[in-house]
């Protein structure tokens, strides 16, 4: 299927010198919800100011939904609704208002109907004679995403959309994400919440130092590179761990009441069986046995970790 944005070959290298992006190459699917995860700094920004067209990019090609984005910028930008990490509204204007004049700017009038729809859905109704001033936090955060799909776009990027905002909002940010997938936007978000890209995202891209690291499909992401934890509670608590039991690099937590065992669960062996013998042959008496998967989080981690290992050797 052809996808509805295609980044190839896109690079961003600043005046001073500064390499902000490095080769980029990502392909986006219509009707997905992509994740681009990486710590403050990275390049998310860059990479989707560049697809917008608020950033020119120092190489290659982007294709939205069968337009170049640097030969077309404006039939392009049609198809792209941006929300912002930064509040840029008309503190004076109304709710209404607002969502109406970003409508017009990109040559879309009237259509009242779907100003309403998307004020409903947005929970603005009720504030859309508000002045954006008198809005709470959140609510303005909602404003800037009625704005992004006043002109009915196909593609809705959100910059670090729950930044700064509490848990209950963010989750009904989240709710607000899945609802619009139903109705058929293709959403891509940057993120440094681990959470948000595990809740919401079909894929993710990690992405630091400028460099996108890896694609990859989130349930076949975890399931390749993610870990799997047993926590050993044990009846007396431990000092230090015996020498016999090097081998399963263990780590002592709760005060050496329980040990930590970190397994590849997709390995042909896991080295539970020798462990549990091992342990009876010390005489090391155990109540308990638990394991966990990693999450998103601890992935992320080990892929930057281990690409800075492979780029300091």
């Amino acid at each position: 299927m052809q996808p509805i944005l295609s980044v190839r070959g896109v690079s961003k290298t600043y005046a001073s010198g500064h390499r902000a992006l490095k080769t980029v190459d990502l392909e986006i699917a219509k009707g997905e919800i992509f994740a681009l995860l990486g710590p403050n700094g990275a390049g998310k920004t860059t990479l989707i100011s560049i697809i917008c067209g608020i950033v020119t990019p120092s190489s290659g090609t982007i294709t939205v939904d069968g337009h170049d984005a640097i030969a077309e910028p404006r039939a392009a930008r049609m198809k792209i609704g941006l929300v912002p990490q930064e509040l840029s509204v008309d503190m004076f204007e109304t709710v209404l208002a607002t969502t109406r004049y970003s409508r017009r700017l990109f040559g879309r009038a009237g259509h009242d109907a779907y100003i309403d729809e998307v004020l409903r859905d947005l929970s603005l109704w009720d504030k859309r004679n508000s002045k954006i001033m008198e809005l709470s936090g959140g609510m303005k955060r909602r404003v800037l995403i009625a704005k992004a799909l006043a002109h009915e776009p196909d593609i809705l990027f959100l910059d670090e959309p729950t930044a700064g905002v509490d848990v209950s909002l963010r989750r009904d940010m989240w709710k607000l994400v899945k609802r619009l997938r139903e109705k058929g936007t293709t959403i891509i978000l940057t993120t440094h919440y681990i959470e948000e890209a595990e809740e919401m995202a079909d894929r993710v891209g990690v992405i630091n130092k400028g460099e996108l690291l890896l694609v990859e499909d989130k349930a076949a992401l975890m399931k390749k590179l993610g870990k799997r934890e047993m926590d050993i509670a044990l009846v007396e608590p431990m000092a230090t761990i015996p020498a016999e039991l090097d081998e399963w690099h263990l780590t002592l937590t709760d005060e050496g009441e329980r040990l930590r065992y970190t397994f590849d669960a997709q390995a042909e062996r896991t080295g539970i069986p020798s462990l549990l013998r091992k342990l009876g042959e010390l005489g090391i008496a155990f109540k308990d046995l638990d394991t966990s998967k990693s999450s998103l989080e601890d992935i992320f981690v080990d892929l930057v970790e281990r690409r800075d290992e492979e780029q300091a050797a």
